[in-house]
């Protein structure tokens, strides 16, 4: 477990698709800028958000997540068996965060084992290769049944295709006009990233962390406010890098 300081100073990227961004924000709500200045940020610097990893075998989660938690890349790796998991320190405009990373098999035989640990997940990272076009098809299925575990509009959704090291910048353009489509229809956001060569690899989860970290805190407000949803405004909705609060 590393503790990862300055994390939003490159939030502002270039790394994912506007076409198949939801959360179009630079920066943080503006009552969790305030409530970060002010060190009122309740229990959630004692929390742990939870990211399930889902996708196809061989499709590269276990390298994706070895590459942002102990920035190491082993072609020869064995398939996961189950579920592991990673849990990784944040510092967040001076707030302590923790994401938990559950990396989940592939296998079709371990799908009963691993779906027992989708419930909760605050993070849905459905994962493809952009070598192999099918595993972008079964995309759909993994979100399906990790969904299946979990409260409609509880999480965030991200599809990322994997191995973009392995194809020519020609061919990854062609295979992102299909995977910008699926990220539409999944109402996720679509991030590209090789975790051979770490491209695109810390920004991404630096942009998970980002907005489980504003989402729990908005919970938090809520919780201790008793404002219910007033607390979503139009300014959730902006163009915007989570930099900071």
């Amino acid at each position: 477990m590393r503790y990862k300081n300055d994390l939003m100073d490159s939030m502002t990227t270039t790394w994912y698709t506007p076409e198949a961004c939801l959360q179009f924000k630079d920066h943080f709500h503006a009552l969790v800028r305030s409530a970060c200045q002010q060190r009122n940020t309740g229990t959630v610097g004692l929390k742990i958000s939870k990211v399930v990893v889902v996708g196809d075998l061989y499709v590269g989660k276990t390298s994706l997540i070895n590459r942002f938690c102990k920035d190491i890349f082993d072609r020869d790796y064995k398939a996961t068996i189950g579920v592991d998991f990673e849990i990784e320190r944040f510092e967040i405009a001076g707030v302590p965060y923790n994401l938990q990373i559950w990396d989940t098999a592939g296998q079709e035989k371990f799908k009963c084992i691993a779906s027992a640990y989708y419930r909760g997940a605050e993070v849905i990272i459905t994962v493809f290769d952009l070598a192999d076009i099918q595993t972008l098809d079964h995309t759909k299925q993994w979100l399906e049944d990790a969904l299946r575990e979990n409260e409609p509009g509880s999480s965030f959704i991200f599809l990322v295709g994997t191995k973009k090291d392995l194809v020519s910048d020609a061919a990854c353009e062609r295979t992102e006009l299909d995977a910008i489509r699926f990220a539409n229809e999944m109402q996720a956001e679509y991030w590209s990233v090789s975790a051979k060569t770490g491209e695109n690899v810390k920004e991404f989860f630096s942009r998970v962390a980002a907005l489980a970290f504003e989402q729990s805190m908005l919970k938090e407000l809520e919780k201790s406010s008793g404002q219910g949803n007033s607390l979503e405004t139009p300014e959730s909705n902006s163009q915007a890098s989570l930099n900071c609060c």
